[in-house]
């Protein structure tokens, strides 16, 4: 059976309660597709209303009444409040064999006759009905019922994602004099071995922060851009290994030679190997996010996409940076403390499952690099037959 793309929207309601990491883990682990692109949007009056045209495609009768409330709720809620107030959605495309089926299937009905928590509705939705009139209506996610009408309504959300979407930092207000900063952060490719509710959790453990997502993507990071991102990592590398590294070598030549060192020595040791071994290490942090060493790649090669998956999330909020980074942990897992993300999701210095800035500058910078404000849907959608 031929790979499909399928999508799900996360609505602002989903988003403002911080459920985008359940939702996520659930869609990964249960599905077993793919995630392959995701942007956040902010729809204007236009892309609301073309997509409550074609959002309900159920032909059953019987179910027409949830059908129109599904069109009601994407007129009023997915566009700007009374003050001006952006609505934030999510969009996520997913990947892999019968994909649509399988996203319709974890998606679920929203009305279950015996909800039990399996399907994200029974989870996150509502449909609350009061003699024979809707009295709350909440569908979490929406999703495609067909694999036609995921290939016209990911059309119709690529035809805006220039004019609607991208990184949103005016779609959440906070009061005058709040120190709001905008940070970064990374869920690297450790996660995303194959398919798996670790990015979701990660993202879940995030949102005890409080903080507001307001950009996301997926990204393959090359080997330049790895480079560029990692640079000011080097210096720190070759600062700190120098002691240890002559430390270790001198131990080796009193072990193996039978020689007795003295302590200039050993410092001499540390400076000519020092470069040598931090090098060696910063090039394992280049392979382990793009895929491969700078040393191996060609420099006509290093703008190329790397092999490697990870996802970009920008959060916004009352000191974001320090509020991310006490919520990660330190860079080594082993001391990190009980309920931060390295603990809970890292292995290694390296391989410590997330990166965040570690100041509003670097955060820029960072940013930068990754490009995200890129619009990377519409030629995602391209590679895959469909013209946007």
């Amino acid at each position: 059976m031929a790979e499909e793309l399928s999508y799900v929207l996360l609505t602002p309601y989903s988003l403002v309660k911080s459920r985008t990491g359940g939702i996520i883990s659930r869609l990964l682990a249960r599905t077993g597709l793919e995630l392959v692109g995701g942007r956040m949007f902010a729809p204007g009056p236009e892309l609301a209303s073309a997509y409550a045209d074609v959002v309900a495609g159920e032909p059953d009768p019987k179910h027409q009444a949830i059908q129109e409330a599904i069109r009601e709720y994407v007129r009023k809620k997915f566009v700007p409040a009374a003050d001006g107030t952006p609505a934030r959605v999510l969009l996520l495309v997913l990947r892999g064999e019968n994909a649509v089926a399988k996203t319709r299937t974890i998606t679920g009905h929203i009305v279950a006759a015996r909800p039990r928590g399996e399907t994200l509705r029974d989870t996150y939705g509502d449909y609350v009905v009061e003699d024979g009139k809707v009295v709350y209506f909440e569908p979490a996610v929406l999703a495609a019922p067909d694999v036609a009408s995921a290939r016209s309504h990911l059309a119709l959300w690529a035809k805006f994602s220039d004019s609607d979407g991208g990184v949103l930092p005016e779609s959440v207000i906070f009061p005058a004099g709040e120190n709001v900063e905008t940070t970064l952060v990374l869920i690297k490719p450790d996660n995303f071995r194959f398919p798996n509710a670790r990015p979701g959790g990660v993202i879940e453990t995030f949102s005890r922060t409080g903080l507001s997502l307001i950009g996301f993507k997926v990204h393959h990071m090359s080997v330049a851009e790895a480079m560029e991102f990692y640079g000011p990592v080097l210096d720190v590398l070759l600062d700190k290994m120098r002691e240890p590294i002559g430390k270790r070598a001198r131990l080796a030549v009193e072990e193996e030679l039978g020689v007795p060192l003295d302590d200039p020595t050993e410092t001499a040791l540390g400076e000519l190997l020092c470069p040598i071994a931090g090098r060696a290490h910063w090039e394992s942090i280049i392979q382990f996010m793009a895929g491969i060493r700078p040393a191996q790649c060609p420099p006509e090669k290093r703008a190329l996409p790397g092999t490697e998956k990870c996802v970009a999330l920008v959060y916004r909020g009352v000191d974001a940076v320090a509020k991310i980074r006490e919520v990660l942990g330190p860079t080594d897992p082993s001391k990190a403390p009980p309920g931060s993300i390295r603990k809970e999701f890292g292995q290694t210095v390296m391989i410590n499952a997330a990166h965040a800035s570690d100041s509003p500058e670097n955060a820029r910078r960072e940013m930068k690099i990754l490009r995200l404000d890129e619009n990377n849907l519409k030629p995602l959608l391209e590679a895959h037959g469909m013209c946007v």
